[in-house]
């Protein structure tokens, strides 16, 4: 289970965090292991085996004795009570507490999430998939989140800005190489700036509800665009292949932050000139861009389109009887696209 899993099942709004919460305002401290298989039965020493339903004030009651509280998989039961953890010594730990040596160890002896309250710091630590989460209260989180919701509006402008702007140049013929990096630059760090917020806001809960759709309407279709972009620049041999445009949206996904504003490392992925004095070299888009802009209009259909006609100007020249030479276009859309690229023209 990922770090991501387990806090969805700690956010506010959820049995499991109404009895952390309870656990922090009685001051006692818990310990309490996120699942039963073999691996966790097998660090367990002593205590008390049942299997009942769970619930926040049962969970609060079983934590007040000194051992840890075990956790059906699916979190629906309560198995196991006031349980010694005894998970081996070799795998290192760097916290000082009793209750978080052990919880931490456990967590990587048996890869099942553990949570560990602290009684007299009354902070909720949950150890999972390799790593140390600390769980913040919400009001902390919500304000951190409302500044990393501003930063990704920003984000959102000058993606607006320099897509706007790439366009009029592609329909009035003079785009040009810092014309599309420019736009995917902006692109790709609003599309991380997204993620990181979604990383965020997952510990709110029933408490992000809002945010959730700012964010949503913030990123709008960030992931369709970068890939329409990749499919007019990709240097290639005709139309790119869904393979290879994979490829670079991957790569690109993959770089590091600092290398996202190196422009010669973004031309470098997609092929294009990388050198400073190249950077008005002029570029001819294949299409996807301005034709996917037209309502009802597939990639799919795009493809056939720019394997017909290679670029948009060529596009742009032809005629809807011309238009509908090209394979699975018919008449009916050849019309709908001629008329459509006039208007956004």
């Amino acid at each position: 289970m990922t770090m991501r899993d387990v806090l969805l099942r700690l956010a506010p709004g959820t049995e499991l965090r109404d009895g952390l919460e309870r656990i922090k305002r009685g001051h006692t401290g818990a310990l309490i292991v996120l699942g039963d298989g073999p691996e966790v039965a097998g660090v367990c020493d002593g205590g008390i085996e049942f299997d009942v339903p769970f619930s926040p004030t049962l969970l609060r009651e079983l934590s007040k004795m000194d051992g840890a509280v075990v956790l059906s998989e699916d979190g629906t039961r309560i198995t196991r009570a006031n349980v010694q953890l005894v998970p081996s010594p070799t795998f290192h730990t760097s916290e000082t507490g009793t209750r978080h040596r052990s919880a931490e160890r456990t967590a990587l002896h048996t890869g099942v999430p553990v949570v560990s309250v602290s009684g007299s710091m009354n902070i909720v630590t949950v150890y999972a998939d390799g790593k140390r989460h600390i769980i913040e209260e919400p009001a902390v989180l919500l304000t951190r989140a409302r500044q990393a919701i501003a930063t990704v509006e920003q984000y959102r402008i000058r993606v607006d800005k320099a897509n706007q702007r790439l366009f009029v140049a592609e329909m009035n013929r003079y785009a040009a190489v810092e014309d599309v990096l420019h736009l995917l630059q902006r692109q790709l760090l609003l599309q991380r700036a997204a993620r990181d917020m979604d990383d965020q806001i997952v510990e709110l809960g029933t408490d992000a509800r809002q945010l959730r759709l700012q964010l949503t309407e913030l990123r709008g279709t960030i992931y369709h665009d970068i890939a329409m972009l990749v499919c007019d620049y990709l240097v290639a041999e005709g139309a790119p292949s869904n393979e290879l445009i994979d490829a670079t949206i991957d790569t690109l996904d993959h770089l590091p932050d600092r290398e996202l504003l190196n422009t010669a490392t973004l031309a470098q992925v997609l092929g294009l000139p990388a050198t400073e004095e190249n950077l008005m070299e002029s570029v001819t888009p294949r299409g996807y861009r301005a034709l996917s802009r037209i309502p009802r209009v597939q990639k799919s259909l795009i493809d056939y389109i720019v394997a017909e006609f290679g670029d948009l100007d060529a596009i742009r020249a032809a005629d809807a009887e011309r238009l509908a030479e090209a394979k699975n276009v018919s008449p009916l859309w050849a019309r709908h696209i001629v008329e459509g690229l006039r208007r956004n023209a």
